[in-house]
């Protein structure tokens, strides 16, 4: 065994043993070994929320209070608010073929109440959550194939549950009908440079981790064990010959399987299916990036279970995004979106009834210190027809206010 020169000066001095250092080396190798390429980081968001809405009665629900993590009377109120602290621990792969990593995100905070908890929860929630913990492995088939085997981000959608990672500090229409986590395992294959592949399998799609198909009416879905959750998506990414949209990416994905937020009668009932196409495009005008995003979701939450009927959903939402980057510390971002629920019934398949809804969102971004994200921003929700508005008639609620305007300040510390 080899010793560095201090500690053979040490040992000449009898401060210390050859033989007490080698036990120390080999005890200390182990442990620097695991946690040399370990990296952690992520960060505090905070914000101050302000809804204004008019019309309606006082006990009126308004759209905005449908969004997802800023609703103003179920999950936000007006004021300063913690949004959630994001803590993440993770190994990276090498480029060894057959290698392995890590990642785990843990949630502190509000945001953190009821998100994706375990299926195996003894009661409540808590203002913890685990977001993703997975296994990395790499398979030396052709270019590779990089495994995810745990808790992971469903692989859908032009946002994230990460704010500071969107445009916007609120999230879209489309993010509020899309997947959220999915427990199960999914295979990532490059093809080239341009295309990429991913596919996989999960228990449900619904969030919770170890969630399970209840059809059965099962905890632990015995006699539905089988009835799994499939993933499917493809990316391109445009090649530097494309000139200035070389970077612009295109990508499209569909995840199929059981939800298992409200009571079923039936198998069939209680699949949803998500469609999602969005795809983001450099101009001609460097500072200035567009983007686009299409959801459809079918039979939304697997149905709503009622007296005599079952009531299920098909929701579509279109939007389109815009940033301008005026300088490397200020962006203007924009947002326009459409949404359209069809409803249905149980009764012979009867049509009955749709909503519809448009949301304009601007954000003005300015981050003046180092590693803070500070934005303000103005959003407005207006119900363009229907019998109620966006999402509300599934959540049972007969009173809407047409329109609602929020405020929004947000400060974001990454680390």
């Amino acid at each position: 065994m080899k010793f560095n020169k201090w500690t053979l000066g040490l040992a000449a001095v009898g401060v210390v043993s050859l033989a007490s250092a080698a036990r120390a080396d080999e005890k200390m190798n182990p442990l620097e070994t695991a946690l040399s390429n370990t990296t952690i980081s992520g960060y505090v968001s905070t914000s101050f929320n302000w809804a204004v809405d008019p019309g309606g009665s006082a006990y009126a629900r308004s759209p905005g209070e449908f969004i997802p993590f800023q609703g103003t009377r179920y999950s936000k109120q007006d004021g300063f608010n913690l949004d959630v602290v994001k803590l993440s621990i993770a190994k990276a792969q090498d480029e060894s073929p057959w290698a392995s990593g890590y990642q785990v995100d843990l949630l502190f905070g509000p945001d953190a109440v009821g998100y994706n908890t375990s299926a195996n929860a003894y009661s409540g929630y808590s203002d913890f959550a685990i977001k993703q913990a997975y296994v990395v492995l790499r398979t030396p088939v052709g270019n590779g194939i990089d495994w995810k085997i745990g808790v992971f981000d469903s692989p859908i959608g032009y946002e994230v549950f990460d704010a500071g990672s969107n445009p916007n500090y609120t999230r879209s229409w489309g993010y509020a009908i899309e997947p959220t986590e999915l427990t199960g395992i999914l295979g990532t294959y490059k093809i080239n440079d341009e295309w990429s592949v991913s596919s996989g399998i999960a228990n449900v799609l619904s969030s919770g981790i170890n969630a399970r198909d209840l059809e059965s009416g099962y905890q632990n879905g015995y006699g539905s064990a089988w009835h799994k959750a499939y993933i499917e998506s493809i990316a391109y990414t445009a090649p530097s010959s494309w000139g200035w949209a070389a970077g612009s990416s295109i990508y499209a994905g569909v995840e199929y399987g059981y939800e298992t937020s409200s009571g079923k009668t039936g198998y069939a009932d209680g699949n949803q299916v998500n469609y999602y196409a969005g795809a983001t495009f450099n101009t001609p005008w460097k500072q200035f990036t567009t983007g686009v995003a299409f959801d459809y979701a079918h039979n939304l939450g697997g149905g709503v279970e009622g007296v005599g009927v079952n009531t299920y959903a098909d929701v579509s939402a279109l939007g389109l995004y815009g940033t301008y980057k005026a300088t490397d510390k200020l962006s203007f971002n924009g947002r326009g979106e459409w949404v359209y629920t069809d409803l249905y019934n149980s009764l012979n398949g009867n049509h009955r009834g749709y909503n519809s809804g448009v949301e304009l969102t601007g954000t003005v971004e300015y981050d003046l210190w180092a590693n803070v994200i500070s934005r303000l921003e103005l959003r407005w929700d207006h119900v363009t027809g229907g019998d109620n508005a966006f999402l509300g008639d599934l959540a049972g609620v007969a009173d809407f206010k047409p329109t609602s305007v929020g405020f929004y300040a947000n400060v974001i510390y990454k680390f």
